[in-house]
């Protein structure tokens, strides 16, 4: 567990205030080395990088570095939960509804959180989230529906 990314990512962990551990360097790195990884996804890439994980240990650690925002958890409708190492920005997401591939989407206005709620019912709003659906170029030009 040496090299520039993983030194860094462990300073991301220690700044964060958590404990640095092999695995939360490494899912740092699968996440941010990914393309909206789903748990079983980042289990794997975790394991290439430092051995046997069990499942429940990549659950723990995910929540630790979601709280701690330093990865972003998303969940499209019908799909497993995702997450991607963009974080801090508020941009949204396409998804394709043929075959669950997604993609970012820079914020379409304006500042975070990027749309005003018509009506904010006492909340003070930080965040939007906004989930584009439709068909991926791979999947319009293929006839899928």
């Amino acid at each position: 567990m040496t090299g520039p990314r993983t030194e860094a990512a462990a300073r991301e962990l220690r700044g964060a205030g958590l404990r640095v551990t092999a695995v939360r360097v490494a899912l740092l790195e699968t996440v941010r080395a990914g393309d909206h990884l789903d748990v079983e996804a980042i289990a794997s890439g975790v394991r290439e990088r430092v051995g046997h994980v069990s499942l429940q240990a990549v659950y723990e650690a995910l929540r630790a570095l979601t709280a701690a925002r330093l990865v972003r958890r998303i969940e499209p409708a019908g799909s497993p939960a995702r997450f991607e190492g963009r974080v801090g920005d508020n941009h949204h997401h396409v998804v394709c509804r043929s075959c669950g591939a997604v993609a970012d989407v820079d914020c379409a206005v304006g500042d975070a959180p990027c749309l005003t709620a018509s009506e904010d019912h006492g909340f003070s709003i930080h965040e939007a989230e906004v989930i584009y659906w439709g068909l991926c170029p791979a999947c319009s030009t293929s006839g899928s529906t």
